[in-house]
């Protein structure tokens, strides 16, 4: 099978490369999968000092695999995005986000689990799961307390789309920039990390992430059994195939 995700490491950085283009990097089990292992392979290298998760397209995440969904179904899958979700948010390094272009539902898992989340402006969001029948169960772990009370009963049920400057004033974003200033602003913000001390850093991310981590030791496991028995149920997989005739058509 050919690689969805790719690990590179230089200068006390490992970039984790996105790259799906079939789908538009769609949260496939092989994806997901791919991303664990490299998520665990930069963690423990010793020369890894940050983490930056990016994509190699022109679309940040698309969401769940909904040709898998339609198929195999979602078992493997939910259980997959809240394992992706722990292992950044309990990486011992910190992880950066590059976001550009499209990021829907699942994909908002990853930018809300990332300690540092650095968007382009034309980038876009949207927590679609409303209109197919389902709900954002699985990445409502670190979403949801990234928003405030009020953002959070907006974007989950309207599934309404929003831009990179809108996800900033939410909390979901840490920062949005000009497009051509992306790669910038991300520099600048491992250059700033870089110059923590690792046993400084280890521990101020694990003091940051307390909370979150074990609200997802918690609640992980029956949210991502809620999302697979949505994914199965008949109008979620009229909704999902209806999509998925329209996007062929």
């Amino acid at each position: 099978m050919t690689e969805l995700v790719h690990l590179d490491v230089a200068d006390g950085v490992a970039t984790i490369t996105l790259d799906s283009p079939e789908n538009k990097n769609a949260l496939s089990q092989q994806l997901t999968g791919e991303l664990l292992e490299q998520l665990e392979a930069a963690g423990a290298d010793d020369l890894v000092r940050a983490i930056v998760i990016r994509s190699a397209l022109d679309v940040f995440c698309s969401g769940a695999d909904m040709s898998e969904a339609t198929t195999v179904g979602m078992g493997v899958g939910a259980q997959r995005m809240v394992d992706v979700q722990r292992a950044i948010v309990a990486n011992p390094k910190p992880v950066v986000a590059r976001v550009a272009g499209p990021v829907r539902a699942g994909g908002t898992g990853i930018v809300a689990a990332a300690d540092i989340s650095i968007a382009g402006e034309s980038a876009t969001f949207a927590l679609t799961e409303v209109r197919l029948g389902l709900a954002a169960a699985t990445i409502s772990l670190t979403v949801i307390p990234r928003l405030t009370d009020r953002a959070a009963a907006y974007t989950f049920l309207t599934g309404n789309g929003f831009d990179a400057l809108e996800a900033a004033r939410l909390g979901l974003l840490t920062l949005t920039v000009p497009d051509a200033d992306l790669d910038a602003a991300v520099d600048t913000v491992l250059d700033a990390l870089l110059k923590g001390v690792p046993q400084g850093m280890r521990e101020t991310k694990k003091l940051l992430n307390r909370d979150l981590l074990a609200n997802i030791d918690a609640h992980g496991k029956d949210l991502a059994e809620l999302s697979a028995s949505l994914f199965g149920s008949p109008a979620a997989q009229d909704a999902m195939r209806a999509f998925l005739n329209r996007r062929k058509s």
